[in-house]
């Protein structure tokens, strides 16, 4: 096995892992059997734990995989902020900030990102590894103002649906 193999199939456990990880703590904190709403966190790491490695396995759906791991890091970094601002601590301070938030989670959830952008990237068929850094439009898949631009988006549909639906 080469090194840069092993390197892939190391990130691959890391990616799987970080997501069992997340998934487990979000079946300890939301039960299925409490809300039916309860079903997203479900089925999202469902995808992160079982889909998305498999798919960064095959060369031919590392893209694919690439957009779901970042999509579903998006759509999670969104509802854990907005679960924080509706169940916000009585007092802002520094450590209810990094203790009594879902900041350390969503952290964890960005970790999940750059593994799956490390291992998007160790493939020189599709990220070029001759081209130079800032090739491209900043806003085309898959430089990160692609993901910059989906977190905004994502967000202000995010707030418009939650406004409207209440």
């Amino acid at each position: 096995m080469k090194k840069k193999d092993y390197l892939r199939a190391v990130l691959i456990l890391a990616i799987f892992f970080l997501a069992l990880g997340g998934w487990l703590l979000h079946l300890r904190i939301h039960p299925i059997t409490k809300d039916a709403e309860n079903y997203i966190p479900l089925v999202a790491g469902f995808i992160s734990v079982l889909v998305i490695p498999v798919l960064f396995i095959f060369r031919s759906t590392i893209p694919f995989a690439y957009l779901l791991n970042g999509m579903t890091v998006i759509i999670g970094t969104i509802t854990m902020t907005h679960f924080t601002i509706e169940n916000h601590p009585p007092v802002w301070t520094l450590q209810t900030i990094f203790l009594g938030t879902l900041l350390a989670d969503i952290i964890m959830l960005w970790g999940k990102f750059a593994v799956g952008k490390a291992l998007f990237d160790l493939d020189p068929v599709i990220s070029r590894p001759d081209a130079p850094m800032s090739s491209g439009r900043f806003f085309r898949f898959p430089n990160m103002g692609f993901w910059f631009a989906h977190l905004v988006t994502l967000t202000i549909i995010y707030l418009i649906g939650s406004y409207f639906w209440k």
